[in-house]
Parts: C-alpha cells; sequence; structure tokens
C-alpha cells in the first residue's frame, strides 16, 4: 500500500506541490474522491479549492464513446476528428451537450450551492483526482479547461501508471504524479483504505475550505 487514505495522499502530493505555496493557485478537484485529496492540497499550498465536474459527450452509435466533454464553468471541448469520422450531425451535438450541461448544473448546484464559479482565464490551475487509471476522464477535464484559457495548468494526483501518465505529458504544462508503480491495475490497489465517498463529504469539505480562507483573509 502506498497511502493509508485519500487525506495521506493529499497531504504527500502537497508537498510534491510545494512550489506552488502561495502562488495563487486555484485547485480544481474531480469528485467526489479528489476532493478529499483537492482538500488537503489546497489547504497546504494557501490556495482556492473548487469542484471541476466533467460530463462526457458520447457519440450517437456508442455513447461510452467520447466525442467532447463539457467542464464545470462553461468550459466545451469537442474532438473535431472523431466528429468528422463518424459524421456526428451538428443537431446531435447540440441535444446531447443541452442533456449533459443540465445534468452537469444539477451537479454543481449540489456541490457549491449558489456560490459564483471561480475565474480559471489567466490563473495557474492545479487539477486534481486521487488518481489515474486509463486518463480518459482526466484528458476530458483537461482539454475541456484548456478552452477556459488557464496561465497554467497541472495536473496532479498520486497515482497513476507511467504509461498514462507519459500519454498525458502533451496535455498539460506539468503533470505531478508521486508514484508511478508498473504494477498497476486500479487506483484503490494503492490505497489501505479506499471507502467511497458521499456528497455531504464533498459538501462539507468545500464549505469548510471556503471558511478557512475566509478567516485567514482577515489576519
Amino acid at each position: 500500500m502506498t497511502y493509508l487514505d485519500r487525506t495521506d495522499a493529499g497531504k504527500k502530493l502537497a508537498h510534491a506541490l510545494g512550489d506552488y505555496r502561495g502562488k495563487d493557485a486555484l485547485v480544481l478537484a474531480l469528485p467526489r474522491g479528489g476532493v478529499i485529496v483537492g482538500y488537503e492540497v489546497a489547504r497546504e499550498l494557501e490556495a482556492d479549492l473548487d469542484v471541476l465536474i466533467v460530463r462526457k459527450l458520447g457519440s450517437p452509435y456508442n455513447p461510452e464513446f467520447g466525442i467532447g466533454a463539457i467542464a464545470s464553468g462553461g468550459a466545451r471541448y469537442l474532438d473535431a476528428k472523431a466528429i468528422a469520422a463518424l459524421h456526428v450531425p451538428q443537431a446531435y451535438i447540440e441535444r446531447v451537450e443541452q442533456q449533459e450541461r443540465a445534468e452537469l448544473e444539477r451537479r454543481s448546484r449540489t456541490y457549491r450551492g449558489e456560490r459564483p464559479q471561480p475565474q480559471i482565464d489567466g490563473r495557474l490551475v492545479i487539477l486534481v483526482d486521487d488518481g489515474i487509471a486509463t486518463g480518459g476522464t482526466a484528458r476530458a477535464a483537461v482539454r475541456a479547461l484548456r478552452q477556459a484559457n488557464p496561465a497554467r495548468l497541472v495536473l496532479a494526483v498520486p497515482v497513476a501508471p507511467p504509461s498514462t501518465v507519459a500519454a498525458l505529458a502533451g496535455e498539460v504544462d506539468e503533470i505531478v504524479c508521486p508514484e508511478m508503480p508498473l504494477g498497476f491495475s486500479a487506483i484503490g490497489q494503492w490505497y489501505q483504505y479506499f471507502d467511497q465517498v458521499s456528497d455531504e463529504e464533498v459538501i462539507d469539505l468545500l464549505e469548510r475550505h471556503a471558511l478557512q480562507r475566509q478567516n485567514s483573509g482577515r489576519e
């Protein structure tokens, strides 16, 4: 076991990201498990914390095959090559995006309440999850985020296979991944405790961090 739990992983990942401490970074965590890791990273780096909710836009012929993705804050990515190769109609794209946007906004309200979306344009953004396996979700998140023009985009995860890290290297400005084991089969394999994370835990951590940031600003 590499990590005791997600809290332990977050503290160790924050140490690896130490150069970004006090740099006014925005930590965007992928719910749900990534929020526990992201909370520790944001706390240690004195950074803002929010969630990035990603919804895949599935092909009309195979919903599991993504032709694009949308993310919190209006970020949008379309795979032009896949759309052209599959001859996906524009009307279909608009329809499926509308459906997924409604679900994204519902989830965003659940986690974020009435808090405004964070600014991404021109900012140092650190995208955090509790690990990466194949990289599909991370790639969709990164490509969608790129449309929002961050000044620097860092992908940070506690564990991922070397092949996935190499495949994603060209998508971001930097990847920080302390553990890249060769014998990788599943993210949970590298945690002693890898329990399910509830919506309530996510909401509690986001509110707790926001209060901490508010109080630190008064000091």
